[in-house]
């Protein structure tokens, strides 16, 4: 399949391209924007490591090109996933919905992803097929379904940020007696019994990503949950260079911070291994 660019690359910064690709897995099409390094060439040349993103219409509000621009970031090719009006129905964890049926149908949208659109940007676009070069990244719930996907999947996807992970996404309704129960990531990650230790996890809260804290230990649940996630992982032997958790004092649950968040994420993931 061949796919023909909207506008020339520019010599100085990345460029941005807009198509839409129908999905069988989830029965619509899936809008979403490309970012080209400066100097792609689609029909010759070397193979770039690719970053997916889901809740991709969310990027230009933190300024992405623009950070694409300034970090000394080397090349590579990002796409941004625009989500649908079934987000909360698409993400989630592909195995089992939430205690209220939210995320019924992760497992199209992991089908989707895995059978569907990475094939497709492989053919159209130069990137490369190893997952040490393949990352996925996504933001709240977002987040929450690129660690799900990623985690069973490390032969595609050698890294994952979690940007203010939905982490907290919940089997039964939280309980008086064990409020930190029944959290479905952890419980998929602590009874994962082959994984790969060199894949590599990134983490970020914000400290006023919330108010709630539902075991009143003082800390809100979004940073709880994502530390209790992390202490599992070093539990499976992950090594420490391969975790990285950034809290961002004052950052709240919005674009503005993730995009502050994001040249930490970018360097980190495109580190070379």
């Amino acid at each position: 399949m061949s796919l023909i660019l909207g506008h020339s690359v520019s010599n100085a910064a990345p460029s941005v391209h807009h198509f839409r690709f129908k999905s069988l897995a989830l029965n619509r099409d899936v809008a979403y924007d490309v970012y080209l390094p400066a100097g792609y060439k689609p029909s010759k040349g070397r193979l770039y490591p690719l970053v997916l993103f889901n809740d991709g219409q969310d990027l230009p509000r933190m300024h992405f090109a623009d950070i694409l621009k300034k970090a000394p970031l080397p090349p590579f090719i990002a796409i941004g996933i625009h989500c649908s009006e079934r987000r909360i129905r698409e993400y989630g964890t592909m195995h089992q919905a939430d205690y209220k049926g939210r995320g019924d149908l992760a497992f199209k949208y992991s089908h989707f992803i895995l059978k569907e659109f990475l094939p497709h940007l492989r053919e159209a676009f130069r990137v490369s097929l190893k997952a040490r070069d393949t990352a996925f990244a996504g933001f709240s719930l977002g987040g929450l379904s690129a660690l799900d996907i990623a985690w069973a999947h490390p032969e595609v996807f050698g890294a994952v940020g979690v940007f203010s992970g939905s982490l907290w996404w919940r089997s039964q309704d939280v309980q008086l007696e064990d409020p930190d129960a029944d959290r479905i990531m952890h419980d998929i990650v602590q009874k994962t019994t082959k994984f790969d230790k060199n894949q590599r996890f990134w983490f970020q809260c914000g400290t006023l990503d919330e108010e709630d804290d539902r075991n009143h230990n003082g800390i809100i649940d979004s940073i709880d949950d994502t530390l209790d996630l992390i202490r599992i992982l070093r539990e499976k032997d992950i090594p420490g260079k391969n975790i990285r958790y950034l809290e961002i004092e004052h950052g709240r649950h919005e674009p503005g911070t993730w995009g502050e968040a994001m040249p930490d994420f970018l360097r980190w993931a495109l580190a070379k291994k």
